[in-house]
């Protein structure tokens, strides 16, 4: 039989998927109406003009563009983690008691709520991650010059 936080992960990771997917969709939207915006630019009697606001809005869509490869490459690291999959030591897909809180590691995706609880889901690369990496529940690590002890990793 799973424990309790066995089955809060497959929800804690649907909410990172969430949190992604709203990402990816805020930024495709800021890419159309960047293009939507270049396409729109009407060629006035100072050439300068248009083509200025055609190169802000192309330069618009490029940032766009980047970022929406960086939430690519995060729901494919969140892809790569079975929710299901019981941990023993800190690693990506782990749900983490500390002393400092509850810890999600998937991808940075803040504070998440749930059943009135706090968690804070975040990347293996984030600094308290790797502080914690590899621990297991009764060892503890240092991080921002306080001990934090590990109380369950599942």
């Amino acid at each position: 039989m799973a424990s309790p936080n066995e089955l809060i992960k497959p929800h804690l990771h649907a909410l990172c998927l969430a949190y992604v997917q709203e990402r990816m969709d805020a930024i495709q939207a800021a890419i159309n109406a960047a293009q939507e915006s270049a396409n729109s630019e009407t060629k006035s009697s100072a050439g300068d003009k248009y083509e200025t606001g055609r190169a802000m809005a192309q330069n618009e869509r490029d940032r766009n563009l980047v970022q929406l490869q960086q939430a690519r490459q995060l729901l494919a690291e969140l892809l790569r983690i079975d929710p299901a999959l019981p941990c023993d030591a800190v690693r990506p897909g782990a749900l983490v008691q500390t002393s400092m809180g509850w810890f999600y590691l998937g991808v940075s995706a803040g504070k998440l709520l749930l059943e009135g609880t706090d968690y804070f889901a975040v990347s293996a690369a984030a600094p308290v991650a790797a502080a914690l990496a590899g621990k297991r529940a009764g060892e503890s690590a240092a991080f921002n010059g306080k001990t934090v002890l590990i109380t369950a990793v599942s």
